[in-house]
């Protein structure tokens, strides 16, 4: 049996053990497992363990618990709704403004994240209920909350980056910068979506009754420093890392004890919501680790049958493509697989994979990184399996149907696809801002 068709039937016992509804860690780990055990016997039983040591070494991986945490404390310390009155207040009296908001409330909270479940979360229970109680349209808010939340793996501090970074030998620094641009542009291609379709037609949007636009400027400006604290900690803590002054690990920690801080400056630090946010910082972390090691013990063994060097052959030899063509073909298998897995569980299992081919073929890594980001987006908002379609039917308020949730996310895909394109075509976009401050 050739060592190819070994690894094609990993990967399609895999896929059909993933569509039996199995936590994805399990049936990642047990193909891996078991497929290193029946090759190389008792020794080859040994990977899952050696997987487990590997990534307990990974010393960036204490940035993964310390972001989680500064996420979770700034949302449920209650910062996320005074943002949003502050957007409620400011984009109010424009139609469609407070979908406009909703999306810079989705850009901050990626700042202060990296990961889509908060902006999810905070955008399907704050966001969503007031824009239909204001007569929004609900498939078109459906969607702003699918496709801003999904900014969160893409502007620092990203922690599918960081995983990138540590799979891919690529400083998270330059991959933390080469985001913001990318995120901005889709963050600005959205609001721009959004404020077309409701100049075009006003009751999708309706703008805030005339009573309540009369707000004191005095009140205006105090519900600006909203948004200050926190965008003061994602400042402090970029600054520190990209200065040298502190490293990953340390710029974090500094990003969850000042978090804590502010939550106790506000007077929110309860009992209550400390317990809350260690346990959801907890799951969080533990189901990063599980999929971690599950699937780099199926990295591994993928490696042993010498499954880089097959892809290799096979998209530059046996099927004579160009580089880009090779490219394409790539990033559609991420977003074929993100109907069934998660980003985390996608990088480990192909990155180690497809990362040698893209420097094979010439590619910037750090621009590639980004690439990979966007089309994890994609995944993540793409039918039938679509991860954050079922986030979103779960917390959903009564009235937003799956099919209004299918029907919401095409235009913000259409939006994504684009920016991949673009992002593409002008690799400046990504590069440009890490060359210049790593150049100095």
């Amino acid at each position: 049996m050739s060592y190819e068709f070994i690894a094609i039937t990993m990967f399609a016992g895999m896929m059909v053990l993933l569509l039996t509804g199995q936590r994805v860690f399990a049936v990642i780990g047990f193909v891996g497992v078991v497929a290193a055990f029946l090759l190389w016997g008792t020794g080859g039983s040994e990977m899952g363990f050696a997987s487990a040591m590997k990534l307990v070494k990974w010393y960036p991986m204490l940035t993964v618990p310390m972001f989680v945490f500064m996420g979770y404390m700034l949302s449920e310390s209650g910062i996320a709704e005074d943002l949003y009155k502050a957007f409620h207040v400011w984009m109010g009296p424009i139609n469609g403004g407070l979908a406009l908001g909703t999306i810079g409330l989705m850009v901050i909270i990626s700042a202060m994240n990296g990961l889509s479940v908060a902006g999810m979360a905070i955008g399907a229970t704050i966001a969503l209920p007031e824009l239909l109680r204001r007569g929004y349209d609900k498939v078109m808010t459906t969607g702003v909350v699918q496709g801003g939340s999904t900014l969160g793996i893409l502007i620092p501090p990203s922690i599918v980056l960081v995983l990138y970074g540590m799979i891919a030998r690529v400083p998270v620094g330059q991959l933390w910068l080469a985001g913001v641009f990318p995120g901005l542009l889709m963050a600005a291609l959205m609001a721009i979506y959004v404020y077309v379709r409701c100049r075009i037609n006003p009751s999708l949007g309706p703008a805030l009754p005339a009573e309540e636009r009369h707000v004191p400027t005095s009140e205006k400006l105090k519900l600006l420093t909203a948004g200050i604290l926190p965008l003061g900690i994602f400042t402090l803590m970029m600054w520190l890392f990209l200065s040298g002054i502190a490293s990953l690990v340390e710029a974090s920690a500094v990003g969850a004890i000042s978090s804590a801080l502010v939550a106790w400056q506000r007077g929110r630090l309860s009992r209550s919501l400390w317990n809350d946010v260690l346990q959801k910082t907890l799951g969080i972390t533990c189901m990063f680790m599980w999929i971690l090691i599950a699937s780099l013990c199926f990295g591994a063994v993928f490696d042993g049958l010498g499954a880089v060097k097959s892809i290799e052959r096979f998209f530059l030899g046996d099927l004579g493509l160009e580089p880009w063509q090779v490219l394409v073909l790539m990033q559609l298998s991420f977003l074929i697989m993100g109907m069934f897995l998660d980003d985390t569980a996608m990088l480990v299992i192909v990155a180690p994979l497809y990362i040698p081919l893209v420097q094979k073929l010439g590619f910037d890594l750090v621009w590639y990184g980004v690439l990979y980001t966007i089309t994890c987006q994609i995944a993540y908002i793409t039918p039938p399996f679509g991860y954050n379609l079922f986030m979103m039917r779960a917390m959903a308020p009564p009235g937003i149907t799956m099919r209004d949730i299918y029907a919401s996310i095409w235009p913000f895909v259409g939006i994504m696809i684009a920016s991949l394109i673009i992002i593409g075509c002008f690799p400046e976009i990504a590069t440009w801002l890490p060359n210049n401050y790593y150049s100095k």
